[in-house]
Protein backbone atom coordinates (compact mmCIF):
# COMPACT_ATOMS: atom_id res chain seq x y z
CA UNK A 1 0.00 0.00 0.00
CA UNK A 2 1.39 3.46 -0.92
CA UNK A 3 2.10 5.85 1.66
CA UNK A 4 0.06 9.41 0.93
CA UNK A 5 2.40 12.65 0.06
CA UNK A 6 2.64 14.41 3.30
CA UNK A 7 1.80 18.06 3.66
CA UNK A 8 5.35 19.33 2.95
CA UNK A 9 5.62 17.34 -0.60
CA UNK A 10 2.42 18.79 -1.93
CA UNK A 11 3.53 22.46 -1.04
CA UNK A 12 7.13 21.70 -2.60
CA UNK A 13 5.06 19.93 -5.50
CA UNK A 14 2.77 22.91 -6.21
CA UNK A 15 5.34 25.64 -5.67
CA UNK A 16 7.32 24.19 -8.60
CA UNK A 17 4.60 23.92 -10.77
CA UNK A 18 4.18 27.52 -10.26
CA UNK A 19 7.38 28.29 -10.70
CA UNK A 20 7.39 26.70 -14.03
CA UNK A 21 4.85 28.12 -15.56
CA UNK A 22 5.52 31.24 -14.43
CA UNK A 23 8.97 31.01 -15.87
CA UNK A 24 7.56 29.70 -19.23
CA UNK A 25 4.98 32.61 -19.34
CA UNK A 26 7.82 35.27 -19.08
CA UNK A 27 9.77 33.49 -22.18
CA UNK A 28 6.92 33.33 -24.17
CA UNK A 29 6.40 36.94 -23.62
CA UNK A 30 10.09 38.02 -24.12
CA UNK A 31 10.82 36.23 -27.20
CA UNK A 32 7.11 37.71 -28.82
CA UNK A 33 8.56 41.28 -27.81
CA UNK A 34 11.97 40.33 -29.61
CA UNK A 35 10.24 38.74 -32.24
CA UNK A 36 6.51 37.92 -33.26
CA UNK A 37 6.19 33.78 -33.17
CA UNK A 38 3.62 34.73 -36.13
CA UNK A 39 4.54 36.66 -39.50
CA UNK A 40 1.90 39.19 -39.41
CA UNK A 41 3.01 39.68 -43.85
CA UNK A 42 1.83 43.11 -44.22
CA UNK A 43 -1.15 45.50 -45.01
CA UNK A 44 -3.40 48.25 -43.04
CA UNK A 45 -6.48 48.40 -41.30
CA UNK A 46 -9.02 51.33 -41.05
CA UNK A 47 -11.05 51.68 -37.59
CA UNK A 48 -13.63 54.30 -37.51
CA UNK A 49 -17.31 54.39 -35.09
CA UNK A 50 -18.77 52.89 -38.47
CA UNK A 51 -16.66 49.84 -38.65
CA UNK A 52 -13.60 48.52 -39.56
CA UNK A 53 -12.13 47.53 -43.01
CA UNK A 54 -8.51 45.65 -44.10
CA UNK A 55 -6.40 46.95 -47.06
CA UNK A 56 -3.43 45.56 -48.83
CA UNK A 57 -0.65 48.55 -47.98
CA UNK A 58 -1.12 49.67 -52.35
CA UNK A 59 -4.81 49.81 -51.30
CA UNK A 60 -4.01 52.31 -48.53
CA UNK A 61 -1.84 54.02 -50.87
CA UNK A 62 -4.78 54.93 -53.33
CA UNK A 63 -7.08 55.71 -50.62
CA UNK A 64 -4.52 58.35 -48.82
CA UNK A 65 -4.30 59.52 -52.40
CA UNK A 66 -7.64 59.80 -52.96
CA UNK A 67 -8.54 62.23 -50.01
CA UNK A 68 -5.62 64.13 -50.30
CA UNK A 69 -6.69 65.10 -54.35
CA UNK A 70 -10.31 66.09 -52.45
CA UNK A 71 -8.52 68.44 -49.97
CA UNK A 72 -6.49 70.32 -52.31
CA UNK A 73 -10.05 70.92 -53.77
CA UNK A 74 -10.99 71.31 -50.45
CA UNK A 75 -14.28 68.94 -51.53
CA UNK A 76 -16.53 67.87 -48.69
CA UNK A 77 -16.75 64.41 -47.62
CA UNK A 78 -19.16 63.11 -49.69
CA UNK A 79 -17.54 63.10 -52.81
CA UNK A 80 -14.15 61.39 -51.01
CA UNK A 81 -17.52 58.93 -50.02
CA UNK A 82 -18.29 58.77 -53.97
CA UNK A 83 -14.96 58.54 -55.01
CA UNK A 84 -14.15 55.33 -52.64
CA UNK A 85 -17.28 53.43 -53.73
CA UNK A 86 -16.50 53.92 -57.44
CA UNK A 87 -12.56 52.82 -57.20
CA UNK A 88 -13.83 49.97 -55.17
CA UNK A 89 -16.37 48.67 -57.69
CA UNK A 90 -14.35 49.18 -60.48
CA UNK A 91 -11.31 47.92 -59.25
CA UNK A 92 -11.10 47.05 -55.56
CA UNK A 93 -9.04 50.24 -55.04
CA UNK A 94 -6.02 49.40 -57.07
CA UNK A 95 -3.89 51.25 -59.38
CA UNK A 96 -4.42 48.75 -62.25
CA UNK A 97 -2.44 49.08 -65.41
CA UNK A 98 -5.26 47.40 -67.60
CA UNK A 99 -8.81 46.28 -67.95
CA UNK A 100 -12.09 46.03 -69.71
CA UNK A 101 -11.17 47.33 -73.62
CA UNK A 102 -8.75 50.41 -72.69
CA UNK A 103 -9.18 51.10 -69.37
CA UNK A 104 -6.55 52.40 -67.19
CA UNK A 105 -5.99 52.83 -62.86
CA UNK A 106 -7.97 52.86 -60.21
CA UNK A 107 -11.29 54.43 -61.65
CA UNK A 108 -10.59 52.62 -65.02
CA UNK A 109 -11.17 55.15 -67.12
CA UNK A 110 -10.48 55.32 -70.22
CA UNK A 111 -8.17 57.41 -73.16
CA UNK A 112 -10.00 56.33 -75.88
CA UNK A 113 -13.27 58.75 -74.00
CA UNK A 114 -11.26 61.57 -73.51
CA UNK A 115 -10.06 60.86 -69.69
CA UNK A 116 -6.14 61.29 -70.99
CA UNK A 117 -2.88 59.11 -71.62
CA UNK A 118 -2.55 55.59 -70.16
CA UNK A 119 0.82 56.87 -68.03
CA UNK A 120 -1.65 59.71 -67.09
CA UNK A 121 -4.64 57.95 -65.75
CA UNK A 122 -2.11 55.35 -64.26
CA UNK A 123 -1.06 58.29 -61.82
CA UNK A 124 -3.32 58.42 -58.74
CA UNK A 125 -3.41 61.70 -58.09
CA UNK A 126 -4.24 62.67 -62.02
CA UNK A 127 -7.04 59.99 -62.43
CA UNK A 128 -8.66 61.10 -59.09
CA UNK A 129 -7.76 64.84 -60.02
CA UNK A 130 -10.09 64.02 -63.20
CA UNK A 131 -12.88 61.89 -61.38
CA UNK A 132 -13.40 65.26 -59.18
CA UNK A 133 -13.18 67.28 -61.63
CA UNK A 134 -16.19 65.25 -63.80
CA UNK A 135 -17.98 64.86 -60.22
CA UNK A 136 -18.36 68.57 -59.43
CA UNK A 137 -20.09 69.02 -62.40
CA UNK A 138 -22.94 66.62 -61.21
CA UNK A 139 -25.70 69.17 -60.43
CA UNK A 140 -26.67 68.25 -56.53
CA UNK A 141 -24.38 65.40 -56.68
CA UNK A 142 -24.04 65.97 -52.72
CA UNK A 143 -27.42 65.15 -52.48
CA UNK A 144 -28.54 62.24 -55.02
CA UNK A 145 -28.38 59.05 -54.35
CA UNK A 146 -24.69 57.58 -54.36
CA UNK A 147 -24.71 55.31 -57.82
CA UNK A 148 -26.51 58.03 -59.52
CA UNK A 149 -23.76 60.80 -58.82
CA UNK A 150 -20.87 58.26 -59.74
CA UNK A 151 -23.01 56.86 -62.94
CA UNK A 152 -23.25 60.37 -64.08
CA UNK A 153 -19.03 60.41 -63.58
CA UNK A 154 -18.09 57.18 -65.37
CA UNK A 155 -21.23 56.12 -67.52
CA UNK A 156 -20.76 52.54 -67.21
CA UNK A 157 -22.56 49.26 -68.12
CA UNK A 158 -24.22 48.89 -64.26
CA UNK A 159 -24.87 52.13 -62.80
CA UNK A 160 -26.61 50.53 -59.58
CA UNK A 161 -23.17 48.39 -58.96
CA UNK A 162 -21.32 51.58 -57.33
CA UNK A 163 -24.09 51.91 -54.08
CA UNK A 164 -23.46 48.50 -52.77
CA UNK A 165 -20.22 49.98 -51.93
CA UNK A 166 -21.39 53.18 -49.78
CA UNK A 167 -20.73 51.76 -46.07
CA UNK A 168 -17.62 50.84 -47.08
CA UNK A 169 -16.59 54.42 -48.91
CA UNK A 170 -18.15 56.05 -45.35
CA UNK A 171 -15.31 54.26 -43.35
CA UNK A 172 -12.98 54.95 -45.48
CA UNK A 173 -13.44 58.63 -45.99
CA UNK A 174 -13.91 59.65 -42.05
CA UNK A 175 -10.24 58.02 -41.74
CA UNK A 176 -8.19 59.03 -44.57
CA UNK A 177 -10.18 62.43 -44.47
CA UNK A 178 -8.40 62.74 -41.24
CA UNK A 179 -12.15 63.42 -39.62
CA UNK A 180 -11.30 60.46 -37.76
CA UNK A 181 -7.74 60.60 -35.62
CA UNK A 182 -5.66 57.74 -35.67
CA UNK A 183 -7.76 55.61 -37.74
CA UNK A 184 -5.70 53.79 -40.36
CA UNK A 185 -2.17 51.65 -39.25
CA UNK A 186 -0.55 49.64 -41.23
CA UNK A 187 2.37 47.42 -40.49
CA UNK A 188 5.40 44.89 -42.71
CA UNK A 189 7.95 43.21 -42.39
CA UNK A 190 11.40 44.93 -41.22
CA UNK A 191 13.62 44.96 -44.47
CA UNK A 192 16.75 42.96 -44.42
CA UNK A 193 19.87 42.80 -45.94
CA UNK A 194 20.76 46.10 -45.26
CA UNK A 195 19.56 49.57 -43.46
CA UNK A 196 16.60 51.79 -45.03
CA UNK A 197 17.17 55.37 -44.79
CA UNK A 198 13.97 57.57 -44.62
CA UNK A 199 13.63 59.26 -47.89
CA UNK A 200 11.40 62.21 -46.05
CA UNK A 201 12.76 64.47 -48.95
CA UNK A 202 10.79 62.70 -51.62
CA UNK A 203 8.14 61.76 -49.44
CA UNK A 204 6.97 65.24 -48.69
CA UNK A 205 7.71 65.92 -52.90
CA UNK A 206 4.93 63.26 -53.16
CA UNK A 207 2.80 64.46 -50.54
CA UNK A 208 2.69 68.33 -51.94
CA UNK A 209 2.17 66.81 -55.42
CA UNK A 210 -1.33 66.07 -54.33
CA UNK A 211 -2.26 68.34 -51.42
CA UNK A 212 -0.95 71.13 -53.44
CA UNK A 213 1.72 74.33 -52.71
CA UNK A 214 2.47 74.54 -48.85
CA UNK A 215 4.84 72.71 -46.59
CA UNK A 216 3.19 69.25 -46.91
CA UNK A 217 3.53 68.29 -43.26
CA UNK A 218 2.54 71.29 -41.74
CA UNK A 219 -1.43 70.91 -40.11
CA UNK A 220 -3.00 73.78 -39.96
CA UNK A 221 -6.24 72.04 -38.43
CA UNK A 222 -6.73 68.35 -36.70
CA UNK A 223 -8.49 67.25 -39.95
CA UNK A 224 -5.53 68.12 -42.10
CA UNK A 225 -3.00 66.73 -39.75
CA UNK A 226 -4.68 63.41 -39.51
CA UNK A 227 -5.06 63.42 -43.86
CA UNK A 228 -1.02 63.33 -43.78
CA UNK A 229 -0.60 61.22 -40.95
CA UNK A 230 -2.88 58.83 -42.28
CA UNK A 231 -1.03 59.71 -46.01
CA UNK A 232 2.18 59.08 -44.13
CA UNK A 233 1.37 55.75 -42.92
CA UNK A 234 0.25 54.43 -45.80
CA UNK A 235 3.52 55.18 -47.67
CA UNK A 236 5.73 54.39 -44.98
CA UNK A 237 7.13 51.31 -46.73
CA UNK A 238 7.84 52.95 -49.89
CA UNK A 239 9.88 56.06 -48.29
CA UNK A 240 11.30 53.80 -45.75
CA UNK A 241 9.75 55.96 -42.86
CA UNK A 242 10.37 54.34 -39.16
CA UNK A 243 8.00 56.82 -37.81
CA UNK A 244 5.20 58.94 -37.90
CA UNK A 245 3.96 61.38 -34.85
CA UNK A 246 0.93 63.75 -34.21
CA UNK A 247 -1.10 65.11 -31.94
CA UNK A 248 0.49 63.81 -28.97
CA UNK A 249 0.59 60.25 -30.60
CA UNK A 250 2.78 58.10 -32.90
CA UNK A 251 2.83 55.59 -34.92
CA UNK A 252 6.43 52.96 -35.40
CA UNK A 253 6.85 50.46 -38.24
CA UNK A 254 8.19 48.02 -36.03
CA UNK A 255 5.07 47.72 -34.31
CA UNK A 256 3.13 49.02 -36.96
CA UNK A 257 0.20 46.08 -36.33
CA UNK A 258 -0.48 47.56 -32.79
CA UNK A 259 -1.53 50.80 -34.46
CA UNK A 260 -0.52 54.63 -32.98
CA UNK A 261 0.12 54.62 -29.33
CA UNK A 262 0.61 57.72 -27.19
CA UNK A 263 3.61 60.04 -27.35
CA UNK A 264 3.91 63.49 -25.98
CA UNK A 265 6.58 64.52 -27.76
CA UNK A 266 4.70 64.99 -30.85
CA UNK A 267 2.13 68.10 -31.00
CA UNK A 268 -0.79 68.81 -33.27
CA UNK A 269 0.98 71.58 -35.47
CA UNK A 270 2.80 69.35 -37.44
CA UNK A 271 2.94 65.95 -38.49
CA UNK A 272 6.35 64.56 -38.15
CA UNK A 273 8.41 61.25 -40.34
CA UNK A 274 11.76 59.57 -39.75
Amino acid sequence: MQRPFSKGIIAIIVIVVVLVVAVTAGLFFLLRRVTPLVDLGDGCTVTTPAGTLDLDIEQAKVAAVIAAVAARRKLPERAVVIAYATAIQESKLENLEGGDRDSVGAFQQRPSQGWGRPDQLIDPVYSAGKFFAALVKVRNYRKMPLHEAAQEVQRSADGSAYAQHEEDGKILAAAFTGRVPGAVHCWYPAPTGKTVLPDTREAARRLGRALGPGTAFEAPSRGRGWLVASWAVAHAREFGLARVGYDGRAWVSVDGHDGWKADTRFTAGKVRIS
